[in-house]
């Protein structure tokens, strides 16, 4: 057989398996047994292995589940994957409609969609094939999971036009797949996921895609990021369009006239949502009108053309078995219900807060007693009340401790607080929690410290306070359990590379008390270095417009202990650095630059500066970085594969600049 003849005969098997594919998983009507699509596919299988350069990445056997990897790469979105403000009740719907007909003129209809309880990704096509997926991140930046997205059967690789686009959706587990695999997982003694929206996030950071493979997931697509060639007009019709181009969109989604249409629509599906083969957590409700969602814009989070409508609080009955205990970074010691397991809003509880002392006796809560456990959305669950009907004599009264759980010490209550606090510097959970603390997010941002491994150097004395994290050694690391090469190699580069954070990291991440995240930028700004912070007195703190008394006291207090000294000194010699980089608002107001003052959009690929660096750029020399285009924009700036926010630019007669003229300007 010639070479031509079997490559024919392979691309006859892809078009006609991904066509009984998309009949089965996205129209969710076969045509063909079973068996038919089992042979076929075998055929193509026996072609690809006996001819693997005829092997290409949108062929239906890449979603059996390639081999392992050793991580995820981070990948950047081609447009930002926003978060959305959340709508409550009737009124928040109401108050969103007029802050929206405030914002545009004319008619405004709405599109109401299922707000699927799944895993955000980004899928990105070229030339139709599908060439990389994403989860959602930090909404700029996500984890490359293409391999296990290409699992999930309802994904097509190859879409039915030729066309480049950037699609979002949500990945989700089906209810029926959720009690298969927790059943599984109970029979070998794993513990089971809490909710299908976990699982389906677990299942999709697997880095062996054949374990997703195994998990029948599923997705509803619900946007796309970037159209290149194709002129849109309205949400609706986007999502027709994906439709057609082969797509699973939800049919449960309808498109309003007026907001009491959308409210008619949320209240039909508060009472149906238990009908549904999947979890919702919501109803998202969006403008229709691109060009109206283009001139209402969005905020430095979320769309203002769009909200989620969030179901109320659930609430159950179920037993309260115990009582723990635990102590935080800053010494409060906070009591904890440990219930008989129960479901509530789609998730299964085991614990709820209880806050405080003064709480559990207001509320009278015993051990023993059946209790009302309340949850929305990711909120902790409470206990809302006790059901004294059902007491037996047997309940147990609790009190708290007069010494700490974890170190002994004697708990105190300081005046005008309700909470009892450990106050021994030396107790190991506050050295612990501090520690994760130190390396989160919003404070150093050490990647791969997470509670699990941070919990494991403290419990081998590698680490007894932060500044020991930068004086960890390769071997140390290797010896410890999941510690590999590559994992031991990407976490010492991240601890080297959180040395050069601006100070305000350093500060947030010391646990100061009542410094927060914006008050340490305002402290490390102001200051510049931890020396003048370290000798400010409390009248040079008050000065400051954004420093009240309270945290000035702290401040002072806190930089006034010896082992604070010692302590910052040992960070100085690791090479943690003392001073603030960041931009100081004078120097804002005062530069001289052609940013200054100005709205600019980034659109397109960068090749020289990633998105987020050019966006600090602009901010340094002035400028303000908006997501959408509108006619307050003052330039654009176009990077390759530039698309429709280009096009409106033009439109608008706005300036526009290549990546090649902001690179000029910038050296200039």
């Amino acid at each position: 057989m010639s070479e031509a003849h079997v490559k024919t005969q392979i691309e006859d098997l892809k078009t006609l398996l991904n066509q009984y594919n998309y009949e089965y998983h996205v129209l969710d009507k076969p045509s063909v047994p079973d068996a038919e699509y089992d042979q076929k596919l075998h055929e193509l299988i026996k072609l690809e292995q006996e001819h693997p350069d005829l092997r290409t990445d949108d062929s239906p056997t890449q979603r059996i589940g390639g081999e392992p990897i050793e991580g995820f790469e981070k990948v950047q979105h081609r447009a930002p994957m926003l978060s959305l403000g959340n709508a409550f009740n009737e009124q928040d719907l109401r108050d969103f409609d007029r802050r929206v007909r405030q914002g545009v003129g004319g008619d405004i209809h709405y599109v109401c969609e299922l707000k699927i309880d799944g895993l955000a990704v980004s899928l990105l096509y070229e030339e139709g094939r599908f060439v990389r997926g994403a989860t959602r991140g930090d909404g700029t930046t996500g984890e490359d999971i293409t391999n296990n997205l290409k699992t999930i059967r309802s994904i097509p690789l190859q879409l039915n036009q030729n066309i480049t686009l950037e699609v979002r959706g949500e990945a989700f587990m089906p209810k029926a797949s959720f009690e298969k695999l927790n059943q599984t997982r109970e029979q070998e003694d794993l513990e089971p996921f809490a909710n299908p929206r976990n699982a389906a996030a677990g299942s999709l950071r697997q880095l062996d895609p054949k374990i997703a493979a195994k998990r029948n997931l599923d997705i509803f697509v619900y946007g796309a990021g970037l159209y290149e060639g194709k002129n849109i007009g309205s949400h609706s019709e986007s999502l027709s369009y994906m439709s057609e181009l082969g797509f699973k969109a939800n049919p449960e989604w309808r498109r309003c006239t007026s907001i009491d249409e959308v409210i008619e629509y949320v209240n039909g599906w508060v009472e149906r949502r238990s009908d549904l083969n999947y979890e919702i957590d919501g109803i998202v409700i969006k403008v229709d009108s691109l060009d109206q969602q283009d001139e209402l814009g969005t905020t430095v989070k979320s769309p203002r053309w769009a909200i989620a409508y969030k179901f109320p609080a659930e609430e159950v009955i179920t037993q309260l078995e115990g009582i723990e205990l635990s102590v935080g970074r800053t010494g409060v010691v906070t009591p904890t219900a440990h219930l008989k397991a129960v479901q509530v809003a789609g998730t299964t509880v085991k614990r709820a807060s209880l806050h405080n002392e003064d709480l559990i006796r207001e509320k009278d809560i015993k051990i023993g007693d059946y209790v009302v456990i309340k949850k929305a959305g990711d909120i902790i669950p409470e206990v809302v009340n006790v059901i004294e009907d059902r007491r037996t004599g047997d309940e147990q009264d609790f009190n708290m401790p007069e010494n700490c759980p974890e170190c002994d010490s004697e708990l105190v209550r300081i005046e005008d607080e309700v909470a009892l606090r450990c106050i021994n510097p030396k107790c190991p959970a506050q050295i612990r929690e501090g520690l994760i603390h130190f390396v989160s997010r919003n404070a150093m941002n050490i990647d791969g410290l997470g509670e699990k491994v941070i919990t494991q150097l403290f419990n081998e004395n590698l680490i007894q306070d932060v500044a020991n994290l930068f004086e960890l050694q390769r071997d140390e690391l290797l010896k410890l359990e999941r510690m590999g090469e590559k994992s031991t190699d990407n976490l010492l580069h991240a601890i080297e590379t959180s040395k050069v954070n601006s100070l305000e990291r350093l500060l947030f991440g010391l646990g100061i008390r009542h410094v927060g995240a914006k008050a340490a930028k305002t402290l490390a700004e102001h200051f510049e270095t931890m020396e003048r912070l370290q000798n400010a007195t409390l009248e040079d703190l008050t000065a400051i417009h954004e420093i009240g008394e309270k945290m000035a006291d702290s401040v002072v207090l806190y930089f006034e202990k010896p082992e604070v000294d010692q302590l910052i000194e040992h960070l100085r010699q690791v090479g943690v650095n003392m001073e603030y980089k960041g931009i100081k608002r004078s120097e804002v107001e005062d530069v001289d630059s052609p940013f200054n003052g100005k709205t600019i959009v980034l659109t397109g690929k960068l090749q020289q500066l990633s998105r987020n660096d050019a966006k600090a750029e602009i901010e340094r020399l002035g400028g303000k970085v908006t997501g959408s285009v509108s006619k307050s924009t003052n330039l654009l700036i176009a990077g390759e594969d530039a698309g429709s926010k280009l096009t409106k630019a033009e439109k608008l007669g706005i300036e526009i600049w290549t990546e090649e003229d902001f690179i000029t300007e910038l050296n200039n």
